[in-house]
């Protein structure tokens, strides 16, 4: 089957030795690429209760076989490994040149692990790999880095990097590329700076594995023109993801004062037609068409790319309602490699402890000097405060007691993203049971909930729609590995996927529900690998680890909205991740049954992981 190279670089860095790991040929049909090569490299090869931050972590670059490819929007690229922030399964995805030039060196992906004894980075090019010393650039923010890397290499290649964030192991640093683009929330930038790894330097000269070129250039050519043709395409390039805060503003599920409030008196002065007025440029990935990242000057000058989620957690959030400082802030959160979703709900949480009087330090919503000041301390772990912050929300409340726990808005240790769920329970429910803590990437349900349905409800729907997105957000895209916007922005029909896949892979079997079926599968990989690690760290298992945060249940949503005063209800949401769970094939611990991984051809996963749990 074309499509594929089947190989992935294996880099040891504390041997300095690289070789080849070839994967088994069934993995393209059952895993495809992407999230579901990386989930069963790191389940098979990384020692269960591995210290996330150890040579024994694997950091795993995964493509697959439509990245890169000219497909609209298909330049994107999988980074995982076992997240020092969750202890669980971490990945994220980020577009990057490093994608295409990847596929053309050889490879579906690289494979670090070990250590080096100094800084350095790796140069691939072709067959060729060379470590080289990053004395230079280590301690260097990633604009700088990248910058340097280019004078050397060139524009062309693909490049990912961290800041210092990573490099001091900031608990959710970023793996950064292209100046706007970052993935990898759950720490992936840490693992990365655990490895003394400061860049990766891509190019490559091969062409690209394809079975039917004539096939696969007419399918690339009429979704390009179907994506520019879409009747919201002018409004999408004009606002791009931030058109959204305007809709969460009305529907009362903005962030706003670290999520005790969902709407945000300021609103107008930050949202999409404010931004679409002031900006200067506008960025994107590799074969993109619809580019999202919006750049403005922030307060300091600087060119800051934006988007919803970093608007909504810097600002609403952290209650700033001034465009130019919010850009300064995500400025600096790129520069360092930090996530701005989870960056924005730490700064949230610690000035509503400053309010409680347990920050130690004075600290409001509003306070854009002392956030700057702030966010420097925790990239740099510079004292006891920055590191305690770098260590993110969950272990911030372990830290001040229970009285600290509602302020964490967390599941699994991965802060949410910028969505207020508190009267939005199916948006809840996908939070709670997104593969890699709290995330909206695999099922923003929130639309559907809010405008098809009774948004009070629990009913059986919602977790029919959650598991239905997740199986095409978070498996079909995450393996293929493309980008989801033209489906989900502008109504790209998803039956023009197998069609790619038919004529690349050369497969003809390809279908939507064969597909859906290997993100199934993958799914159920990667609950395993939860259930496996916390079973290492010993933590027993149990459902209460798919509840979101616990001020949903426990307070009541406060502010200015026509919804103040309502909050979840725990038995109701029960019911509801009950519903999920049997639709899923999962028992009522929230682990596939022995029936479901038979199903699913993973006896062998069941196998494994009945030696240390009993599965039902």
């Amino acid at each position: 089957m074309t499509g594929y190279h089947g190989k992935f670089l294996l880099v040891d860095l504390t041997s300095g030795e690289t070789t080849n790991f070839e994967y088994p040929d069934e993995w393209k049909t059952t895993l495809i690429g992407g999230r579901g090569f990386a989930v069963k490299i790191l389940w098979d090869n990384v020692p269960a209760g591995a210290d996330p931050l150890s040579p024994e972590n694997w950091l795993v670059f995964a493509i697959g076989p439509l990245s890169g490819l000219t497909l609209p929007s298909s330049s994107k690229m999988i980074v995982a490994a076992k997240s020092p922030l969750t202890g669980g399964y971490g990945d994220g995805n980020l577009g990057t040149r490093a994608s295409p030039q990847l596929k053309r060196a050889g490879y579906d992906g690289i494979i670090i692990r070990g250590k080096s004894k100094e800084p350095i980075y790796i140069e691939i090019n072709d067959s060729q790999t060379i470590l080289h010393d990053a004395s230079e650039i280590w301690g260097k923010g990633t604009y700088d880095t990248e910058n340097y890397l280019i004078s050397k290499y060139g524009e062309k290649a693909g490049y990912l990097s961290i800041g210092q964030a990573g490099e001091n192991l900031v608990k959710y640093a970023t793996i950064r590329s292209q100046e706007g683009r970052s993935g990898g929330r759950p720490g992936m930038g840490a693992v990365m700076g655990s490895k003394n790894l400061k860049s990766i330097v891509i190019t490559g000269t091969q062409d690209f594995p394809i079975h039917d070129k004539q096939a696969y250039k007419e399918l690339g050519k009429h979704g390009y023109r179907d994506v520019k043709a879409a009747p919201n395409y002018d409004f999408w390039m004009s606002q791009g993801t931030t058109m959204i805060l305007d809709w969460c503003q009305e529907t009362s599920s903005l962030p706003t004062r670290n999520f005790q409030e969902a709407k945000f008196e300021s609103s107008k002065l930050i949202d999409g037609e404010v931004l679409a007025s002031t900006k200067t440029e506008q960025l994107g990935c590799p074969r993109c068409t619809m580019q999202c990242g919006m750049v403005i000057k922030d307060a300091d000058g600087n060119d800051s790319e934006l988007d919803y989620e970093n608007i909504g957690m810097l600002g609403p959030n952290l209650g700033i309602g001034d465009l130019s400082k919010i850009g300064t802030l995500n400025y600096m959160a790129d520069d360092f490699g930090m996530d701005t979703i989870s960056l924005g709900s730490v700064l949230g949480m610690a000035a509503e402890a400053a309010q409680n009087g347990v920050l130690g330090e004075d600290y409001n919503f509003d306070e854009y000097e002392k956030s700057k000041e702030l966010i420097r301390r925790i990239a740099k772990c510079s004292d006891d405060l920055g590191s305690l912050l770098a260590e993110g929300t969950r272990k911030m409340a372990r830290h001040w007691g229970d009285v600290a726990k509602p302020w964490a808005i967390e599941v699994k240790g991965l802060e949410c993203s910028a969505y207020n769920a508190f009267t939005i329970p199916g948006m809840a429910l996908s939070f709670g049971t997104s593969p890699i803590g709290a995330h909206h990437k695999d099922a923003w349900v929130i639309a559907f909930e809010i405008s098809e349905m009774e948004r009070d409800s629990y009913a059986v729907e919602k977790a029919e729609k959650v598991i239905e997105l997740q199986r095409i957000r978070g498996g079909m895209f995450e393996s293929l590995v493309t980008c989801r916007f033209p489906w989900i922005e502008l109504g790209y029909e998803l039956d023009n996927y197998p069609k790619f896949l038919q004529s690349v892979t050369g497969r003809e079997e390809w279908s939507l529900d064969e597909v859906y079926n290997v993100s199934d599968r993958i799914y159920a990989i990667i609950r395993s690998y939860w259930v496996r690690e916390y079973l290492a760290a010993g933590i027993e298992w149990d459902r209460k680890m798919d509840h979101p945060p616990i001020r949903w249940f426990s307070e009541k949503l406060k502010g200015d909205s026509p919804l103040a005063g309502q909050n979840l209800d725990l038995k109701k949401y029960e019911i509801l991740l009950d519903h999920y769970y049997r639709l899923r094939g999962w028992d009522n611990r929230g682990v596939p049954t022995v029936e479901t991984f038979d199903k699913l051809g993973l006896s062998d996963i069941a196998q494994q992981l009945g030696k240390v749990f009993k599965i039902n």
